[in-house]
């Protein structure tokens, strides 16, 4: 690879302005040659897009040649400053090195800036010539197509007279080229046609191991859905055309390294080669959208009559259209006179106009109802008087002379029109196997489900990925064909993808796809490093260290936020944007964060406090405001509580900063339970006592130290109230410990014979006048409290007297004497 003006070697000894001074020498003798060359080559417009991709990069360098000199001269500037002012005259005069190296900056300066308005010229003079080169060709393009010749029946004799001649010479290159190869070339020949089928046939069936279910119509039985006969439309053709075409260009490739093809066979054998693989392609591409044979694998509503005339039509216009090229390159690989390849083109274009007028007429759509005994029906009006006026635009075109208008216009009515309809194919299919289901139904993803065993959730995204694909493959093959058929070069889409991967510039902003693409990479490894360090880290350090659950989880959530903004940090550098810009960028945003993200930034900084103090961790057992639960997860924005009836609760990290938040687990796992106990009056308190305290001991979980004990807390209402207190070595055994005791004091005060006070009340009703015979009787029942309370009620109510009554609680001890009175 031959080394730019910018990447030669350069001595280090000299300064930036000699380094400068020596590459702009190379850029003016370079930017000479160029134009040399343009005004050289202004009618070829395949040496005009090779001049202008230089003129490009020659702007290029020069440009950044102006930005390494700017750089330097700010740097220079700024130590001048710093430097100050030199002494005046009758003040103390400065240090000899300041003075020297001030002496040095301004030399540096005054030939920096001698050299900056020579590069800046050669940057102008290089993008003025690249436009004037673009519109060389756009000149050049226009009086190519706006070109007029005088057509009559003499100049088509004449030009009749010269086929013949062509003819001729043709014969004699092509006999004597097949004698040269047969005698001297005939190994070549065949190992460079073997190689041609190797490589088609390798590719062929790699697309029907891959797709074949999706290229053979006999893969499938019975009435065919739209999406599928799309599908098979698609791949069948594309596929089975990829593979002629690969064959014609490898064979083409082979020859002609092989020395096979002499010059002037050469250009002729490369166009046929093009020729055959486009008429291929249109063939497979009608047979596919017209099915002539197959009506019920049409992709239109067309009769059979109408599919064969179509098809038909179709592949004759694709077949004109190709040997007009290929006359074309005969013409002028034999030196043919101008008026032969004027005339040639004049009758393909006639012949088209002809055929697209002619089918404005056919009647091929099939009838509503489907049956053949009825007629056709005709093509939708817009269509129909497209086609007539397309027709009559390259009859006319052709009659007043406009023969190049009329083949450029042949050639978009036939290629562009071929390859668009590949491309909706191509988008139809992609969007079919995207549906749900589909992707799963085919090789590929039955191999993926048996291979990484996949479930259906991951066939279809899978599918949404092979639909997405099969719209990059119809656009990435698609567009640089539909812009070669328009007049565009190989070097223009080169150009192009260069500028798009190597950056480009928006205002002041230059973008480049490699950058971002680097940028992404970088982040996506910072980030997967990042992930791998927390894994070690966690496990083989703090794992073996038994560092607690929380602190580990504490230590792996900042390393990850640090190792995200790192990589980021390192992501966008690499990706080539000014972090000055982005301050710049933040700095403006800190007014809307200081108002509308305030929440946002305050959980944020609370969550960095907590990660830093860790008030709690994961897995403590918290209370704040009405959540109550364990702490699942600690983020920097919020955190995770799980509550014990299963529930998720994420609480903003404020929350925890400005309100108290309780912590059962703060400092160790210790808990004190309490299990209050009421017994009747009769009964002795020291007793109670002792069997409490016997019973807990009896438990495993209750710590010894501090000593279980029993507090005899009041004189109840209708009882003696006591309160069993134990310490637990884990919380977490609470429930557990508290249940087994209840159950087990409930067993030893009933062997015991201890009765469990329950609340007693006695009713005394007081009737003004006369007693209620029913409420006496229901009083001096031997029911029980409750009975006796429901009745008098009842009865109460039954009467409809007005009485007054008192309710009064009284201890159990007194309330056998007290039922009677």
């Amino acid at each position: 690879m031959a080394q730019t003006p910018d990447t030669v070697t350069e001595d280090a000894s000299l300064s930036v302005a000699q380094r400068a001074e020596a590459r702009l020498e190379k850029h003016k003798a370079l930017l000479a040659d160029i134009t040399q060359q343009t005004e050289n080559q202004r009618n070829d417009d395949t040496k005009l897009v090779d001049l202008k991709g230089k003129a490009d990069d020659l702007a290029g360098n020069a440009a950044a040649t102006v930005g390494h000199l700017r750089a330097r001269l700010d740097e220079i500037n700024t130590r001048v400053t710093s430097l100050g002012e030199p002494p005046k005259e009758g003040q103390p005069p400065e240090a000899s090195v300041v003075t020297d190296e001030r002496t040095k900056l301004n030399a540096e300066k005054a030939q920096i800036n001698a050299v900056l308005g020579d590069a800046e010229s050669i940057s102008t003079s290089a993008a003025r010539l690249s436009n004037t080169i673009t519109a060389l060709r756009r000149a050049l393009f226009t009086a190519t197509l706006f070109k007029r010749t005088e057509i009559s029946l003499p100049v088509l004799a004449e030009a009749g007279k010269a086929f013949g001649g062509e003819i001729s010479a043709l014969s004699s290159s092509v006999s004597g080229w097949a004698v040269f190869v047969w005698n001297y070339k005939r190994l070549s020949m065949f190992g460079a046609v073997s190689l041609s089928v190797l490589a088609a046939l390798l590719f062929m069936v790699g697309g029907y191991r891959l797709l074949g279910h999706r290229m053979e119509r006999s893969a499938f039985s019975g009435e065919p859905s739209y999406l599928r006969r799309l599908s098979v439309a698609f791949w069948s053709t594309t596929i089975q055309s990829f593979s002629v075409f690969l064959f014609m260009a490898a064979s083409a490739f082979l020859l002609d390294n092989f020395g096979v093809l002499r010059a002037d066979i050469a250009p002729i054998f490369f166009v046929a080669m093009y020729i055959v693989a486009f008429i291929y392609f249109v063939s497979r591409l009608t047979y596919a959208i017209f099915a002539p044979t197959q009506p019920e694998w049409r992709l239109l509503n067309v009769s059979t009559r109408g599919a064969h005339i179509l098809s038909s039509a179709v592949l004759i216009m694709a077949l004109v259209n190709g040997l007009d090229y290929l006359f074309s390159t005969i013409s002028e690989t034999l030196n043919s006179p101008l008026i032969l390849t004027v005339a040639k083109s004049f009758v393909a274009s006639i012949t088209i106009g002809v055929i697209l007028f002619v089918l404005s007429f056919v009647k091929p759509l099939a009838s509503k109802e489907g049956d053949e005994d009825i007629s056709d029906q005709r093509m939708p009006r817009w269509l129909s008087a497209l086609m007539r006026f397309g027709g009559l635009l390259l009859i006319g075109a052709c009659l007043t002379g406009y023969v190049g208008l009329a083949r450029f216009l042949a050639t978009q009515i036939v290629a562009t029109g071929a390859v668009l309809a590949t491309m909706y194919i191509g988008i139809l299919s992609g969007r079919a196997i995207s549906k749900q289901g589909v992707f799963a139904e085919t090789l590929a993803g039955r191999y993926l489900g048996r291979r990484f065993g996949l479930g259906p959730v991951p066939l279809d995204q899978a599918g949404l990925a092979a639909g997405l694909g099969i719209y990059g493959i119809a656009l990435v093959f698609g567009v640089p064909l539909v812009l070669f058929s328009w007049g565009f070069q190989p070097g223009d889409i080169e150009n192009w993808g260069y500028r798009l991967l190597t950056g480009f510039s928006i205002g002041k902003t230059s973008i480049s796809l490699i950058s971002i693409v680097t940028g992404i990479l970088v982040f996506v490894i910072g980030y997967a490093v990042t992930r791998w360090f927390q894994k070690w880290l966690d496990r083989n350090v703090m794992a073996r260290g038994q560092v607690d659950a929380g602190v580990r989880n504490s230590v792996g959530t900042g390393i990850g936020y640090l190792g995200v903004v790192v990589a980021a940090i390192f992501g966008i550098s690499s990706a080539g944007l000014d972090l000055s810009s982005l301050a710049l960028v933040a700095s403006a945003l800190s007014v809307g964060i200081g108002f509308g993200l305030q929440n946002i930034v305050s959980n944020f900084v609370s969550g960095v406090i907590l990660l830093v103090e860790r008030p709690f961790k994961v897995g403590d057992w918290v209370v704040t405001g009405t959540v109550e639960g364990t702490v699942k997860r600690l983020s920097v924005r919020a955190t995770e509580i799980e509550t014990f009836r299963g529930q998720s609760i994420i609480v903003p990290n404020s929350e925890f900063i400005n309100s108290s938040v309780g912590n059962w687990t703060h400092r160790n796992r210790i808990q004190r339970a309490e299990i209050p106990v009421s017994v009747a009056y009769e009964t002795d308190p020291q007793r109670v006592m002792d069997i409490l305290l016997d019973l807990v001991k009896k438990q495993t979980p209750v710590l010894r130290n501090p000593e279980p004990h029993v507090e005899f807390l009041r004189f109840g209402d209708f009882s003696l109230d006591f309160e069993l207190r134990f310490h637990l070595a884990d919380l977490s055994h609470g429930l557990t410990v508290k249940n087994n005791l209840r159950m087990a004091i409930l067993k030893r005060f009933r062997e015991e014979g201890i009765e469990i006070a329950t609340p007693q009340r006695n009713v005394n009703i007081h009737v003004d006048g006369q007693t209620n015979p029913k409420l006496l009787s229901a009083i001096m029942s031997e029911e029980g409290e409750k009975a006796v309370v429901s009745k008098a009620a009842s009865s109460i109510k039954e009467v409809s007297t007005d009485a007054a009554a008192e309710t009064e609680d009284k201890p159990a001890a007194k309330s056998a004497g007290a039922k009677r009175s």
